[in-house]
């Protein structure tokens, strides 16, 4: 990844945010912007989400967003448009690291409450 894509990428990421926070987060519910991967040719940003809604469906607000694509693109190209010359595609996905790191720590804390089988000692 070249230096471009990661510092558009950075741009991208406080942009959305900034965005999604202030018109497209419903009441309770915070959505973070965790990470933006671009394609090399800076056409398509890869949006990964995380969506804290307790009590919700997260598939409704990932929906969504989806819906608004459009609009929240068209607010983009407002902040960014010296910046490039083509505003990229925004495609959103599931960042599931937190379920994945709950995951390793679960199984690391079986691993510690199994008892060890005592060694056979040889005399």
């Amino acid at each position: 990844m070249s230096i471009r894509t990661k510092r558009l990428g950075e741009v991208l990421k406080r942009d959305l945010g900034q965005i999604i926070q202030r018109e497209y987060q419903p009441e309770g519910v915070f959505i973070t912007v965790t990470k933006v991967m671009m394609t090399p040719d800076l056409s398509i940003a890869k949006v990964y989400l995380s969506v804290f809604a307790p009590g919700r469906d997260e598939q409704v607000i990932y929906q969504t967003l989806d819906e608004h694509v459009p609009q929240i693109r068209h607010k983009l190209a407002a902040k960014i448009k010296n910046q490039v010359r083509k505003i990229p595609e925004l495609h959103f996905y599931v960042d599931d690291t937190a379920e994945y790191v709950n995951k390793i720590e679960t199984l690391f804390k079986k691993i510690d409450d199994e008892p060890t089988a005592p060694k056979d000692e040889e005399e």
